[in-house]
């Protein structure tokens, strides 16, 4: 019965896929991006992919059955961790924006050929989908791309790619950056007057302080890795675990934080920085509410907005500059898509967009072999939902030569090694060395420039 309903369904869809090409002349662009995205969201419940990338799936009958069942739930538990395809489609459905790592997750998956999985197809024998079917979804995906996130400052031969060049600058308010750049420079911020934003995220350093875990006042350490503050303006939320919902919130966290800056309220910030006549009337010119929690948090992350780096040797090339990567450096990038490093690390920031669990494949937090740390919980911290444990917000990889040690808990102190481990633990693959080397070569690409200089010169 299974077989046979799936043989009318498969004959239903290609059906479907030949009358949407061959009325494409007869509706607008719209209409036909419409009908690829109702026969995606059909083809993803048809083909059995919300089986496993749902939080709403249902193990079948025989995940109980010995041998079998482990690999079936293995399988659930890392399809749910990956994508929420669900989401997906009830985007579709509803004719919502799918987000641009969901876009290039099911790309690449397309592309590789990956899903659904074979030891899946050789039980569900109607799910294998055609090349007619992997075409459909790619256009689609890649049509949304270009309808919702296309730029103006790409070469048209990359129209399509998953990473975009960023933009030379995005709006803020001049006055009230330069006033949050004395802020983030002020060490005032602290109990004790010795630690300042730029203590953990020096401008000169790649925006970190290039240490596995920051130290605060009195020498105390934090216990997670300091992200970069460049390119921060464009993270979808801050922080690793996701809780705060923009720069200014963001802002507002490492003056209170105990083992950060330890000041007991932003009432004694604002006594301290009023004792300055000069600073304060400076500071009342711009904001006449005059100093408070959300003045002195609005001007710092004004001024985070200016600290957009462009023009990387990357983002010629997607310009158009082919001379801008060598040949090495471009084959790096193409195994960098290859191996779906670009399904996560995507769009202008090149990460910064989703949480991601870190240990799709194998457990990194076992093989590491030192003890789970708060720090390690993730967006788990702030949902409290056991689906979130381990999962962090991606971070961009932009300057990523820069700022060393890598991961969220600083382990990793190399681009060589953090590129071996991120394969291992979330794609499932054991790259050569030549593999490694290639695509440490395209990271070091992705350094850009402040104000027309390179953040390579330790002068900025």
């Amino acid at each position: 019965m299974k077989s046979k309903s799936s043989f009318i369904y498969s004959l239903s869809c290609l059906a479907l896929l030949a009358g949407t090409v061959s009325m494409q002349s007869c509706k607008t662009k719209t209409e036909q991006q419409q009908d690829k995205a109702q026969l995606t969201a059909q083809l993803m419940e048809d083909k059995g992919c919300l089986a496993c990338h749902s939080d709403e799936a249902v193990l079948p009958f025989y995940a109980s059955f010995p041998v079998i069942g482990d690999q079936v739930q293995k399988d659930v538990k890392n399809g749910k961790r990956f994508v929420d395809l669900q989401q997906v489609v009830d985007q579709l459905k509803s004719g919502g924006a799918v987000s641009e790592v969901d876009l290039a997750k099911i790309e690449f998956a397309m592309l590789g050929g990956t899903m659904p999985p074979a030891k899946y197809k050789m039980v569900h024998w109607g799910s294998s989908l055609s090349n007619d079917e992997k075409a459909l979804i790619i256009d689609w995906a890649r049509e949304n791309r270009n309808k919702l996130y296309a730029q103006s400052n790409i070469a048209a031969e990359f129209m399509n790619e998953p990473i975009r060049p960023l933009p030379d600058a995005i709006a803020y308010n001049d006055e009230k950056a330069q006033l949050g750049f004395k802020l983030y420079h002020d060490t005032r911020l602290s109990v004790d007057n010795s630690i300042s934003c730029a203590s953990c995220h020096d401008l000169g350093m790649g925006g970190v302080d290039r240490k596995q875990f920051s130290e605060g006042v009195n020498g105390q350490f934090g216990g997670v890795n300091a992200p970069t503050v460049y390119n921060a303006a464009l993270n979808f939320v801050q922080f690793w675990d996701g809780r705060a919902a923009d720069l200014q919130a963001q802002a507002g966290g490492p003056p209170l934080n105990p083992i950060e800056m330890a000041s007991e309220n932003f009432d004694q910030i604002v006594a301290k920085l009023s004792a300055d006549a000069a600073f304060k009337a400076e500071f009342e010119a711009v904001y006449p509410e005059g100093l408070s929690e959300n003045s002195i948090t609005d001007a710092i992350a004004e001024f985070e907005k200016t600290l957009i780096t462009p023009n990387s040797r990357f983002d010629k090339y997607l310009k158009g500059d082919n001379n801008a990567l060598t040949a090495h450096e471009v084959e790096g990038y193409e195994l960098f898509k290859e191996n779906k490093c670009a399904s996560c690390h995507t769009g202008i920031n090149m990460g910064g967009q989703s949480f991601e669990a870190m240990g799709i494949t194998a457990d990194y937090f076992a093989d590491r072999g030192t003890d789970i740390t708060d720090g390690d919980h993730g967006r788990f911290s702030v949902t409290k939902n056991e689906s979130d444990m381990h999962k962090f917000k991606t971070p961009t990889l932009r300057n990523v030569a820069l700022t060393a040690p890598y991961f969220h808990d600083g382990s990793k102190q190399t681009l060589k090694e953090a590129v071996e481990a991120m394969a291992i633990y979330q794609t499932g693959k054991t790259l050569d060395a030549a593999e490694v080397d290639k695509i440490v070569l395209y990271l070091n690409s992705l350094t850009g420039e402040l104000n027309g200089k390179s953040l390579e010169d330790s002068t900025i």
